[in-house]
């Protein structure tokens, strides 16, 4: 008895598990997708446009178009956990970091023939301009204490007015395919380059989290901001900081997404991707009140949102349709991701082993 009751604690403790509901939506798709066409995971080792023998298939797109969602998800964490609101700007904001690089690699010619600058030094420049933008938020949610919604739609409505500004309304293109190798492939490297940034950009991130005191401050700021206060730390900068870093983030999506096509499309780059990033953090069942975090429930719930993506891409699913079908299966794995629910069906569960255990012992 005692034995049964220990597996039946186990397998509570694993339904409990932040990471149980990611993972098991990931099973989901894993196993519809096996079953409605095992294609899907079938991986080519083949040249590219190139000529360069690169992998490619769907499980490779994943990997490669999940990269700036991780990325975001991760910012968007920290600004979630501190906040208790979103940053919705996120789209339009890359769109002003990817403007920023083209401007200064293009300077005033839309077609230089050769670069105007470093492509290092325009990803500086992008990550500056960003990081003020993302203080910018910063400042209005922290020492404005305006909701951080409200606050970052002022950039939601304005960014792309902004980034198409920036370059006199012109669509720049770089012809050097050096630039095009942070978005693609580099020769003789058959991963796409996005995939590396994006494990680099998770190492980093966790190795700031275990060796400093910043989500620990984070998750205090989140919970209790008066308490933190209490006990020495600032809420404001704590959380002015969440949003710097999430500028910081957003520079680098920036980056990756004019380097994919060496140009930019104002209006189109990063449409809706806010919203992904958003539900990636709260389908890692993160509180979107703010708060404890797991950083590795979001990056798990980036990769499931863009399974899900190119699932129904790959079974022809209108692209104007695309965001009902995402919204009704993530509503789902939310609503079972949400605390309350889970309390609910752990506390249900109790009741049923008790009710068991009675009409055992009755007998």
């Amino acid at each position: 008895m005692s034995s049964n009751k220990t597996f039946k604690d186990k397998v509570m403790a694993v339904l409990k598990n932040q990471l149980f509901i990611p993972l098991a939506a990931l099973l989901i798709l894993v196993l519809f997708n096996l079953i409605a066409d095992p294609s899907f995971f079938k991986i080519a080792y083949k040249a590219n446009s190139d000529g360069f023998m690169v992998f490619s298939g769907y499980l490779i797109t994943i990997l490669d178009n999940a990269s700036e969602l991780v990325i975001l998800a991760i910012g968007m964490t920290l600004v979630t956990a501190a906040s208790g609101g979103q940053d919705i700007s996120v789209g339009a904001v890359i769109a002003i970091a990817g403007s920023v690089v083209l401007r200064v690699l293009c300077g005033t010619d839309p077609r230089p023939e050769t670069l105007q600058a470093p492509i290092i030094v325009a990803f500086l420049v992008c990550c500056v301009v960003s990081m003020a933008f993302g203080a910018f938020n910063g400042i209005l949610v922290s020492y404005f204490k305006i909701q951080p919604m409200v606050a970052t739609l002022i950039l939601f409505t304005a960014g792309r007015s902004i980034a198409a500004w920036i370059n006199h309304n012109n669509l720049p293109i770089i012809s050097e395919p050096s630039f095009g190798w942070f978005g693609n492939y580099i020769p003789h490297i058959p991963f796409p380059t996005p995939i590396f940034i994006a494990i680099v950009f998770i190492i980093i991130t966790m190795l700031v989290l275990k060796y400093t005191n910043i989500g620990l401050y984070t998750q205090s700021v989140g919970i209790n901001a008066n308490s933190s206060r209490l006990n020495g730390i600032n809420p404001q900068m704590i959380k002015f900081l969440t949003y710097v870093i999430m500028g910081l983030c957003v520079a680098i999506a920036g980056f990756i997404k004019v380097c994919r096509i060496s140009t930019i499309n104002y209006s189109v780059v990063a449409k809706d991707i806010e919203m992904d990033a958003i539900l990636a953090v709260a389908l890692g069942g993160n509180a979107l009140s703010g708060g404890k975090f797991n950083m590795w429930a979001s990056i798990l719930g980036a990769f499931v949102i863009q399974f899900l993506t190119t699932t129904l891409f790959k079974f022809d699913v209108a692209s104007e349709a695309l965001p009902a079908y995402k919204a009704i299966v993530v509503i789902i794995l939310v609503v079972l991701s949400a605390p309350i629910v889970r309390q609910k069906m752990s506390e249900l569960s109790k009741k049923l082993t008790s009710k068991k255990a009675a009409a055992v012992e009755a007998k």
